[in-house]
C-alpha cells in the first residue's frame, strides 16, 4: 500500500530527504522542484514504511488507501505524475541508485561562531534560523517588526488551512534556542550592520502588483494583502466592508481562491480556526452573496494550482461562467491530471452580469479569458470592465494580481522586478537576502528552504574567505583567514 502526498504539501523536501527508496519527486536537485504543485510519491516504488509522513511538517502524507472525500484524487494525483516520466532505473528489488555524496560546505576546525542577524520571522527567515542553528556554531538575532513571530505563516495562510499553519510549530522550536535572541516589535535599522558580522534580509514581497488600470484606486478597490491581513489579523489591518453582495477578485492565484473560498464560506465553519475573532463577527453579518474570480488565461493555463481548486470544488458552490467557447473545449478535451480537467464536474453557465446575484445562496463563479480594463465608479467602485466588452458591477474588487518587493533602507532595489538584487544571496559581503525579497514572488513555503540554504552557504563561503568587514572591534582577528 503506496502513501500519496495530499493538498497541504509545503514542498519543503523534509520528506525526500528520509525516503529509503527515493520514490518522491521532484527532488530539490531536479529541474521540477519549485514548479510543479506539490511533490508526489511513486506509487509503484513506495515501500509504505511511512518514514515521510514521520518527517512531513504539515501532516500532508497519508496511506493512498486510506484517503477519502476530496482526499480521495490524491492517489491518482500522485500516480499521475509518474505516468509516461521516466524514473531512475532500480539498482536491486527495491532501492533506487543514489547520487555520490556531495559536501557543498567546508568549515575550518577552528571556526569562530559568528553573529548573525536575521530580518523576518517568516519561512525564509526562519529556514535561514534553522540551517544557522543546526549547522553551525553562529549565534542569532531573529528581528521582526510586528509584536508576534510568524510571518507568511501567522498572517498570510488561511485560517480554514490548519494543517499548513502548522509548519509554524516546526520554526517556533527555534526561538527558544539557547543561541537565538527573538526580538519582537523592532524595526530593524543601519545600526544592524555595525552589531553583527553579517545581516539576512527575509522581508517578503509586501506590496500589491498594479494593475495598470483607470480606476485602480478608487475606495472600495482592495489589494488581496489587505483581505488576508484582515482575516488573520494582522494588526496593520483594518477591517474589511462586507455590505456588497457581489465582490470581484482580479486574479486567479492561490491567494484569490483562498479570499473567494473565506468570503463565501459558512462562518460556522471557520469557528474554532485561527480566523480573527473580529472577522469571523463580521463573516456573520456580512451581505457578500457572490465572489467573481477573473482569470486573464484559460482553464489549461489558469495560475492556482491543483490542490487549492479541489480544496474549493469540493465544497460544491463553484460555477464556471462559460461566456466562452474555448472554456468548455479545454475542459472537455483535458487529458487526466491536468488542471482545466478537474473543473468537469463544476456547472457552467453563461452568468447574466446585469442582474444581481441569486437568492439564498454563496457562490463563487470563475470566469477565464477575463482581464479587466476599467474599474467603474465616481466616487466608489460600482463594477469592473472585463475585456470582451462586458461590464460586472461589483460593490467591492480585490486586487490579487500577485505582489512585489518594498526597498529595503540602505539596499539596492530593482523596480522592475521588485528584488533586492544579488548573486545567490549576496548583496555585499556581510549582507544577504532570502525568500521573496531575493528571488520575487514566487514558490510556495517550502521553496524558501533551499533559497535560504544558498544564502547561508553564501555567508559561510564569505565567512571563510575573510571577505566579511570588521564590524566589531577585534572581530578580524576572531574570523578565519583574518589577520
Amino acid at each position: 500500500m503506496a502513501f500519496a502526498i495530499t493538498q497541504t504539501c509545503c514542498a519543503d523536501a523534509s520528506c525526500v530527504s528520509v525516503c529509503p527508496v527515493n520514490c518522491i519527486h521532484p527532488t530539490p536537485d531536479e529541474p521540477d522542484f519549485a514548479h510543479t504543485d506539490m511533490l508526489y510519491v511513486d506509487p509503484d516504488t513506495c515501500i509504505d514504511c511511512g518514514a515521510c509522513a514521520d518527517a512531513c511538517p504539515v501532516d500532508a502524507i497519508f496511506p493512498a488507501a486510506a484517503l477519502t472525500g476530496p482526499l480521495r484524487a490524491y492517489a491518482d494525483i500522485n500516480a499521475e505524475y509518474y505516468a509516461g516520466r521516466d524514473v531512475l532505473a532500480s539498482a536491486g528489488p527495491n532501492f533506487h541508485p543514489w547520487a555520490p555524496p556531495s559536501f557543498t560546505r567546508v568549515l575550518p576546525s577552528d571556526f569562530a561562531p559568528l553573529d548573525v542577524a536575521v530580518v523576518g520571522s517568516g519561512p525564509a527567515g526562519m529556514y535561514a534560523v534553522e540551517d544557522l542553528l543546526l549547522h553551525t556554531n553562529a549565534r542569532v538575532t531573529l528581528i521582526d517588526r510586528l509584536p508576534l513571530p510568524g510571518g507568511l505563516i501567522r498572517y498570510g495562510v488561511a485560517p480554514d488551512h490548519p494543517s499548513t499553519k502548522k509548519i509554524g510549530e516546526t520554526f517556533a522550536r527555534f526561538h527558544d534556542h539557547p543561541r537565538l535572541r527573538l526580538r519582537l516589535g523592532v524595526a530593524a535599522g543601519p545600526e544592524l550592520a555595525g552589531r553583527h558580522d553579517a545581516v539576512i534580509y527575509a522581508v517578503g514581497a509586501t506590496e500589491a502588483r498594479r494593475l495598470g488600470v483607470p480606476g485602480e484606486d478608487l475606495p472600495g478597490s482592495i489589494p488581496a494583502a489587505t483581505v488576508v491581513g484582515w482575516y488573520n489579523g494582522h494588526p496593520d489591518v483594518a477591517a474589511v466592508d462586507l455590505s456588497a453582495e457581489r465582490v470581484v477578485v482580479v486574479g486567479a492565484g492561490n491567494v484569490a481562491l483562498d479570499i473567494a473560498r473565506i468570503l463565501t464560506a459558512d462562518p460556522d465553519s471557520l469557528a474554532g480556526t485561527s480566523i480573527a475573532p473580529a472577522a469571523l463577527e463580521r463573516l456573520r453579518s456580512s451581505k457578500v452573496r457572490e465572489v467573481v474570480l477573473l482569470a486573464r488565461r484559460g482553464p489549461e493555463t489558469a495560475a492556482y494550482t491543483r490542490p487549492e481548486l479541489l480544496a474549493l470544488a469540493a465544497r460544491g458552490d463553484l460555477v464556471v461562467d462559460a461566456h466562452d467557447s474555448r472554456i468548455a473545449a479545454a475542459i472537455d478535451n483535458a487529458a487526466a491530471g491536468e488542471k482545466a480537467a478537474l473543473l468537469r464536474g463544476v456547472p457552467r453557465e453563461r452568468v447574466d452580469w446585469p442582474a444581481p446575484p441569486p437568492d439564498g445562496v454563496r457562490r463563487v463563479v470563475l470566469r477565464f479569458h477575463s482581464a479587466p480594463v476599467a474599474f467603474r465608479g465616481d466616487t466608489e467602485v460600482r463594477g469592473v470592465a472585463v475585456s470582451g466588452g462586458v461590464e460586472i458591477p461589483a460593490g467591492r474588487v480585490v486586487r490579487a494580481a500577485g505582489f512585489r518587493g518594498a526597498p529595503v533602507p540602505g539596499l539596492p532595489f530593482d523596480e522592475d522586478t521588485g528584488t533586492v538584487p544579488n548573486v545567490a544571496g549576496r548583496v555585499t559581503p556581510g549582507t544577504y537576502v532570502a525568500g521573496w525579497i531575493k528571488r520575487g514572488p514566487t514558490g510556495g513555503i517550502g521553496a524558501n528552504k533551499t533559497c535560504a540554504r544558498e544564502t547561508v552557504g553564501t555567508l559561510l563561503e564569505d565567512a571563510v574567505a575573510g571577505r566579511l568587514p570588521s564590524r566589531r572591534k577585534g572581530l578580524a582577528s576572531k574570523l578565519p583567514g583574518r589577520a
